[in-house]
């Protein structure tokens, strides 16, 4: 029977505690240790890949990846003894390459790592007490030298090459900073530090010489060949203030959803009341180098950035990045305390990730150029914020694809295993040790250390509405179908209903402490075990148990349920997996000398998933065969808590005590995913509070508004930018236009010079071929007789050359004689020394032999090498050359991308420019304004200045004024007897007034009368005029009429006159006569005519009608307009003459009243300080202020009403000529013109 498989997909969590746990293998992938895993992690696409570690190992101690970022070094410890692991990151997927062990070294662990600059050799250093540096050519296995370093206390080293030499090494730790020089199969000491020693937590290269350490005393220091070149002393940093205002103004919500997580959250750390910190000295705990500076890390949640200065070997401080407050942390002051322990920059440098103590990661984007650069900024979460503390809870629902985790780090969150995502996370004061999710997905359970607390999952929230007095609650489980839970006190498992949340039963009898609880699928049943190794079947219904299996040498951990609670699988300390089944053991399974902690049955019941304390998960296929068969994988770094299999069987679910959430992908064995017979549909429901609905609908209509407003004002901005457009184009077009024209010219121009110049060609080409053929024929002439001369002289040459042959013939001869003779004598010398030197000859080809045979040997040893060599440095470049040709091809991409962003940029910063300077245009004139609006809030500055010193002298004058007032009350007296009197004599007057008034209103009505008898009289003389000018026009036709035919019948008198002379002669008198008949009389003639009279005098009736009638129509508009205006106008007058009358009457009391002050001044003798109190006369023109603007109202209706009488009398003019052009018509055309009504009605 075949195992099951199960692929990791995504885990939640980070050891921070790994050495150089964080590096980049590319400019978007990430690499850091997570549980017994190296992952791959992909910064924008979010994926993750695992680099799996071996097997047996207790956990990852350190990672170094190579600086041609193709090979990642991992430090293990494997069955007690440390080992190095060389992958190759390169290939997909990651391959093993080569396995390093140091059994001869005293050590359990390597806890730093290094790779050299050419990525060929490995320097590693060994744990605390004894530290150990150790040299590696990692490709052929081969440790090329070791050396043993004496550490001051228990710190861990850092060990580093030098960037630009294989040979030379630094280590710092507790008391050393060592500079090492590997030569000859040694590493030997070059650079010891001059000085004190001190506690070096940490150091980069600068340049291939300098080295910047950082010390626990908050130091800075920079060796170079260790010698102090530069130092400085960190000072311990507090949050910026503007930003902690700004955060304390706002209520900081205990919860943020995830589903936009990696939004910035603009908030910062807050310093302790309590000055202790700032006593204590910062401890730079991490140091990197880039291109300009370093970074380092300070104090907790600080990263600060030092850069070169202009002056030589000297670093000035230029940012500070902090950790952002976590408000979903129930001390959101507390929550960026968090020590920094290592940084890593992105091979561009335009990224910086940072790992925290809380195993939290953290990404910052390093601004580009230095006005983009803020003195303090803020990190932004990598992916979400992580458990930093082991998880003890973890349960999954039905209806929806999340999951919920609890851990001792006092949070609860909810992630999602469909997206790999966070979506809701709240942390409490109290340690959460339980968790359970209700099969809708909307509600949870979670147990604390003071209380059971029942919450809602809402949208952005998770809302507690009901508290169970439950103390210290380890283990709490709903029902399958959600009316129940389970919560266990100690030894005791309470069942609440979920509806009424009522106690409903008690399960009393286990004697130890409660480890777990599972319900049977129809919920009837419930089963729990405890740490005294009893399992206990119990029946709701009856709240007893049915069954029992209790075995006291186990202490179970867990327990899980087949589908059918037929069969309970457990574990726990006895190293086994039991199935038990009524009552009894029927099968137990070994666990090969390890502990399984957790265990999950899957829905269908034929796959079972094991948790070890080692951190790995076991796979197994149910029915257990009796080898037992099983897949192992490397999960997590620490023991398994929890684990859960989800209601498809499509995902596990896992977590542990390092902290890390593990999701997988569970398989067959042929590597396909394992299908249900039904398809499941998640819920996407959401649980909201009305108050966060109603605050988020003000806020929609808020927002609406806003964008309405900026719509309207980008809509004017944008006409304005279109007008200025158009007439730039306009500008343009004109210009380009004048160019194109000139342009023409030119080449119409050009074109005349062009054909001059063919022309001119075409002659010079034509004669010079003529002096060419020419100059042929002279040539051909000459070269003849040349040649002639030159057969003469050759002939001769040969007579002469014959002759010297048979002269040299013969002294060859003698000389061949003479030579042979010298031979035979040299021969005989030289075969002398032929035999002397041969003997010579054979002693140095002896040792010449012997020089090859070493020669050989040496040669064959160096080809070796240098095929080996030549093979690497191959392999090397052809990669390199392929990741170039790769990276040429995309930075092809990328620059067309960058062009056209730089086209568009460029767009934006003229338009930019432009907008620029018509704001710096602004704010110079607002800059007039202001200090024009300055002037003047001095002067009204002085003025309050002096009406307040007028104020005073009022104050005085007044409190002399109530001195005079209780003298004046005396004579009120007085006073009141004469206002009687005067009351007396106004009372007659007021009754003439009124009688007067009555007769301007008889007055009034008169000459309204008038005025309408005015306007009819003036409407019928205008209609009796046009009826006068209509009559006129009638009398002119007739007498036309009557001048027309007496000319006709003058004519014919005279035609008859002449036909008289033809009385004699019948026939010719015939003719005349018939002649004159058809001349003056027509048939048809007389009959159109008389048709044309009536028609014509029928249809100018019909107009003359119609016209009467829309005249008659204005005429009653008009009427009614002049009394509507009439009336206006009286009412208006009215109003102004009674104003008028009792501004009067106002004014003669004001008369009277200041005469009798006046009278009283003088009998009282205050007319000498007469000058110094003020004129009343303004108040007399503030009281007549209303009169005027009354008249200038009555002005205006006045004016409003000559307007209208125009606007008639333009109307009537207009109905005059309509009648004189209808009249004169007729006797032009012969026909009338066809109305207009609309333009009559308009009219």
């Amino acid at each position: 029977m075949s195992a099951v498989v199960a692929q990791p997909v995504a885990i939640f969590g980070c050891r921070s505690q790994v050495a150089g746990g964080l590096c980049f293998f590319d400019e978007q992938i990430l690499l850091y240790a997570a549980g017994a895993s190296c992952v791959q992690f992909h910064i924008e696409q979010k994926w993750q890949k695992f680099i799996p570690g071996s097997e047996k190992s207790q956990g990852m101690q350190a990672l170094a990846i190579s600086p041609n970022r193709r090979y990642l070094a991992v430090s293990e410890t494997v069955v007690e003894q440390p080992a190095l692991t060389v992958y190759e990151v390169s290939l997909v997927p990651s391959r093993r390459r080569r396995t390093l062990a140091a059994a001869e070294l005293p050590a359990r662990e390597f806890v730093a790592l290094a790779f050299s600059p050419d990525s060929r050799y490995l320097v590693a250093a060994t744990g605390p007490p004894e530290v150990h540096l150790t040299y590696w050519l990692w490709e052929k296995q081969r440790l090329m030298a070791a050396v043993r370093v004496e550490a001051l206390g228990s710190s861990l080293c850092q060990v580093s090459f030098s960037p630009q030499d294989n040979a030379q090494v630094c280590i710092t730790g507790n008391g050393i900073f060592k500079l090492f020089k590997y030569s000859e199969g040694t590493l030997k000491t070059t650079g010891l530090q001059k000085g004190e020693l001190q506690n070096y937590l940490c150091h980069a290269w600068l340049s291939a010489e300098k080295v910047v350490c950082g010390t626990d005393t908050g130091k800075l220091i920079i060796f170079e060949s260790g010698e102090v070149r530069w130092e400085t002393s960190v000072e311990y940093k507090i949050p910026p203030r503007e930003l902690e205002e700004d955060t304390t103004t706002k209520e900081p919500g205990s919860l943020t959803s995830f589903s936009a997580f990696h939004s910035d959250i603009s908030c910062d750390l807050v310093a302790d009341d309590n000055g202790s910190q700032k006593d204590s000295l910062p401890q730079i705990c991490a140091v990197a180098a880039y291109s300009k500076g370093f970074a380092c890390s300070s104090r907790p949640g600080v990263v600060l950035v030092f850069e070169k200065t202009e002056e030589k070997e000297v670093y000035k401080e230029t940012q500070e990045i902090w950790i952002p407050r976590d408000f979903c942390n129930s001390e959101p002051e507390q929550s960026g305390r968090e020590d920094i322990i290592c940084i890593c920059f992105s091979p561009s440098e335009e990224t910086m990730i940072v790992s925290t103590t809380k195993n939290q990661l953290y990404m910052f984007t390093m601004p580009s150029t230095e006005i983009m650069k803020e003195k303090s900024a803020h990190f932004i979460h990598l992916n979400f914020p992580l458990h930093s503390d082991s998880i003890t809870g973890l349960d999954s629902c039905i209806r929806k694809p999340i999951v919920a985790t609890c851990s001792l780090d006092r949070s609860v969150r909810i992630w999602n295993y469909k997206t790999n995502t966070l979506e809701l996370y709240k942390q409490y004061q109290e340690e959460a040790y339980t968790v359970s999710l209700h099969p809708t997905g909307l509600f949870c359970l979670v147990g604390f250390s003071d209380k059971l607390r029942l919450m809602s999952l809402l949208y952005e929230d998770m809302h507690v509405f009901k508290e169970f007095t439950i103390r210290g609650c380890r283990e709490c489980a709903f029902s399958n179908g959600g009316h129940l839970f389970a919560a266990v006190n100690g030894n005791v498992i309470h069942i609440y209903s979920t509806t009424t949340f009522e106690n409903t039963n008690n399960l009393k009898g286990h004697s130890g402490k409660i480890r777990a609880v599972k319900w049977s699928a129809d919920d009837a049943k419930l089963v729990s075990c405890d740490a005294h190794g009893a399992v206990y079947e119990w029946n709701l219904l009856t709240g007893k148990r049915e069954s029992e299996c209790v075995l006291r040498s186990c202490n179970y951990s867990s327990i899980a349920l087949s589908p059918f609670a037929k069969i309970i699988f457990a574990v726990g300390s006895d190293q086994t997996l039991k199935e038990i089944s009524e009552s009894s053991i029927l099968h137990e399974v070994p666990a090969f000398d390890v502990v399984y902690t957790a265990i999950a049955v899957s829905r269908s019941g034929h796959m079972l998933f094991i948790g070890t304390s080692l951190g790995t998960i076991r796979t197994m296929r149910y029915p257990l065969p009796l080898p037992t068969e099983f897949n192992e994988y490397q999960a997590h770094a620490g023991p398994v808590t929890k684990m859960s299999v989800t209601d498809d069987d499509l995902f596990l679910l896992t977590a542990s005590k390092d902290g890390s959430f593990l999701i997988w992908k569970v398989y067959d064995k042929e590597g396909q995913i394992l299908k249900r017979e039904k398809e499941v549909e998640y819920a996407e429901e959401v649980l909201i509070m009305r108050s966060d609905i109603e605050e988020k609908g003000q806020a929609m209509l808020d927002l609406q508004i806003r964008v309405k407003e900026l719509q309207t004002e980008n809509d004017y901005q944008l006409r304005l930018k279109d007008i200025n457009c158009n007439e730039k184009i306009k500008e343009i077009k004109e210009i380009f236009t004048q160019e194109i024209d000139c342009l023409k010219t030119k080449h119409e121009i050009l074109q005349a010079e062009k054909e001059k110049q063919e022309l001119q060609h075409q002659y010079q080409l034509f004669e010079l071929m003529k002096k060419q053929a020419r100059e042929v024929q002279d040539l051909e002439s000459s070269n003849n007789q040349k040649l002639l001369m030159e057969n003469e002289k050759y002939q001769e040459l040969q007579v002469k050359s014959q002759r010297m042959q048979e002269e040299y013939e013969k002294q060859l001869h003698d000389l061949e004689e003479s030579k042979s003779k010298a031979l035979e004598e040299l021969t005989e010398y030289y075969e002398e020394k032929l035999n002397e030197k041969s003997v010579l000859l054979e002693e140095t080809e002896e040792t010449i032999r012997q020089q090859l045979h070493i020669y050989e040997e040496i040669k064959k040893q160096i080809e070796d090498d240098g095929d080996q060599e030549i093979q690497e440095i191959k392999i090397k470049y052809e990669r390199r050359l392929q990741e170039e040709k790769e990276s040429n091809l995309r930075l092809k991409g990328e620059t067309g991308i960058m062009r056209k962003r730089f086209n568009s940029l460029q767009k934006d910063i003229e338009d930019r420019n432009s907008e620029i300077e018509e704001m710096k245009l602004e704010q110079q004139k607002l800059q007039g304004i202001i200090t024009s609006l300055e002037k003047d809030i001095l002067a009204l500055k002085r003025e309050i200045q002096e009406r307040d010193d007028t104020i005073q002298d009022k104050e005085k004058r007044i409190y002399d004024l109530k001195k005079k007032n209780q003298e004046l009350e005396k004579f009120k007296f007085v006073l009141d007897y004469k206002i009687k009197e005067l009351k007396k004599q106004i009372q007659p007057r007021e009754n003439d007034i009124m009688v007067m008034k009555e007769q301007i209103r008889e007055m009034e009505g008169e000459l309204e009368r008038f005025h309408k008898q005015n306007a009819q009289l003036e409407l019928k003389i205008t209609d009796l005029q046009q009826k006068l000018k209509a009559t006129d026009r009638q009398v002119h036709r007739e007498r036309q009429k009557e001048q027309n035919m007496k000319a006709v019948i003058k004519r014919f008198k005279t035609d008859l006159h002449n036909c008289v002379g033809f009385l004699q002669d019948s026939k010719k008198l015939k003719d005349r006569i018939c002649e004159l008949y058809t001349k003056y009389v027509r048939q048809t003639d007389m009959v159109e005519t008389v048709e044309l009279d009536t028609d014509l005098q029928q249809e100018y009736i019909r107009q003359r009608e119609y016209l009467e009638r829309n005249f008659a129509t204005l005429k009653k508009k008009v009427v009614k307009e002049n009394e509507i205006h009439r009336a206006d106008y009286m009412r208006i007058m009215q109003e102004n003459v009674s104003l008028i009358k009792e501004i009067n009457e106002l004014r003669r009391e004001l008369k009277v009243t200041r005469t009798q002050v006046h009278d009283l001044q003088s009998t009282l003798g205050l007319t000498k300080k007469k000058q110094v109190i003020r004129d009343p006369a303004p108040s007399s023109e503030l009281l007549s202020s209303p009169a005027v603007l009354r008249l200038n109202a009555e002005k205006e209706s006045e004016k409003i009403i000559e307007m209208q009488q125009l606007e008639i009398q333009r109307l009537r003019d207009q109905i005059q000529e309509k009648g004189q052009v209808l009249a004169i018509q007729p006797l032009s055309d012969g026909k009338l013109p066809m109305l207009n009504l609309e333009e009559s009605h308009r009219t």
